[in-house]
């Protein structure tokens, strides 16, 4: 892994410091969360989550209330911590906001990133090419992860990289619910390769097309669980 995706950029900074206990802490929460491993709806105390972890308490405790703010779960008081639940409609209502923050996110990516920022983002793109021939959902939502969050941090803008973060995570862990089939991640990494491109290429217009040709296909995607039968 590569020294600029090898940790969670700090919203609008496209570099990667080392992360410390509480980013660790969030980090390796958001993933459980987002891969089901801590289901919608359970309750888990910060001792519980702490051992799981083998992180101290007060690094997790920090985390989980980064995580409320992300919506990904709710604070109860002295009971610990539950998992939000996913909800389709609430789904639909967060891709509203996504939407138009994708763009924003392209569009300033395109005009702001540096060479060697377009270089990573290339390689990037690559990697999420290779994880779509492995067929590994995991690793898939991993890489989404990466770009994501560095795409956010070219973007230099603090409070859309705040803004959009939260869209990003619960995202990721509604595709983990309701992902089927194989093509649907080569069609969703198609989607991203193609946002890359163009703000590697510094292409504003691209950039906006290919975001919104992004969100039209998660759309779809969400509205098509409304027919799934489980």
């Amino acid at each position: 892994m590569s020294k600029a995706t090898a940790a969670h950029p700090q919203p609008g900074v496209p570099s990667a410091p080392r992360q410390d206990l509480s980013d660790q802490a969030r980090t390796r929460l958001e993933e459980m969360i987002v891969s089901l491993e801590l289901p919608p709806g359970s309750v888990w105390s910060e001792a519980e989550l702490s051992a799981q972890l083998g992180i101290g308490r007060t690094p997790v405790r920090e985390a989980l209330q980064r995580l409320e703010n992300e919506h990904l779960v709710t604070i109860i008081r002295r009971h610990g911590v539950q998992v939000t639940e996913i909800n389709v409609m609430q789904q639909l209502l967060l891709l509203e906001l996504r939407r138009a923050l994708e763009r924003l996110v392209a569009v300033s990516a395109a005009r702001r990133a540096t060479p060697q920022e377009r270089a990573t983002l290339l390689e990037m793109a690559k990697k999420l090419e290779r994880v779509v021939v492995e067929n590994d959902l995991r690793k898939f939502l991993r890489a989404h992860y990466e770009i994501k969050n560095f795409m956010a941090a070219c973007a230099r803008n603090l409070f859309v990289a705040r803004a959009i973060a939260p869209c990003y995570a619960m995202s990721r862990r509604f595709y983990f619910l309701h992902y089927r089939a194989e093509p649907d991640v080569a069609i969703a990494a198609r989607h991203h390769v193609a946002v890359i491109q163009a703000v590697v290429l510094g292409d504003e217009e691209a950039a906006s097309a290919a975001s919104d040709r992004l969100m039209d296909y998660v759309v779809a995607f969400t509205r098509a669980t409304l027919n799934q039968s489980f």
